[in-house]
């Protein structure tokens, strides 16, 4: 039997934000997403910098913030530079419907760039037991590693983060 999928306009984006998060040498954190069984590939290149969504009525900042902390466990961060816009992507079509709870056609993000002004010992990315973690190893990336290692659907978005915040990385 076939599964149908929802058309791709009738969806929403969800609301999101993105934190590309720097360390003294400006280096950018990227955390190797565990596997889903609806990803492209089980051995596509799963890294990426710490995003998630937003919840009703909260504020970008705050979420940043919020989410850095549950995907990283870094407090000890500063923002120092931020999109005006949100970017947006589209799910590929075999991920409509399956990915991000099926309800949404992609996400549109709001990306913060932070300087990390911790120890790297404060880096924690075991979340509490109640909780599936994000990702299971994580390292500091310049920027070519960075958009080598991100799937292909969020490349787009991953460059124009990159190019806005480019004096501030490698």
């Amino acid at each position: 039997m076939t599964q149908t999928l929802p058309p791709v306009d009738g969806l929403p984006y969800r609301a999101c934000v993105g934190v590309m998060l720097l360390n003294a040498e400006n280096r950018i954190w990227i955390g190797r997403r565990i596997p889903k069984l609806h990803d492209e590939t089980l051995n596509a290149a799963l890294w990426q910098m710490p995003q998630g969504g937003m919840d009703a009525g909260e504020d970008p900042r705050d979420a940043a913030f919020r989410e850095l902390m549950e995907e990283t466990g870094v407090s000890s961060a500063e923002i120092i530079d931020q999109t005006n816009d949100w970017l947006t992507y589209d799910l590929p079509p075999h991920l409509v419907g399956r990915a991000l709870k099926g309800r949404y056609r992609g996400q549109k993000q709001k990306w913060f760039a932070m300087r990390f002004t911790g120890e790297e010992s404060e880096i924690n990315i075991a979340p509490p037991v109640d909780e599936a973690p994000e990702f299971d190893a994580w390292k500091w990336a310049d920027r070519d590693e960075v958009l080598a290692s991100i799937v292909s659907f969020k490349r787009e978005v991953y460059e124009q983060v990159l190019a806005r915040f480019s004096t501030h990385c490698l």
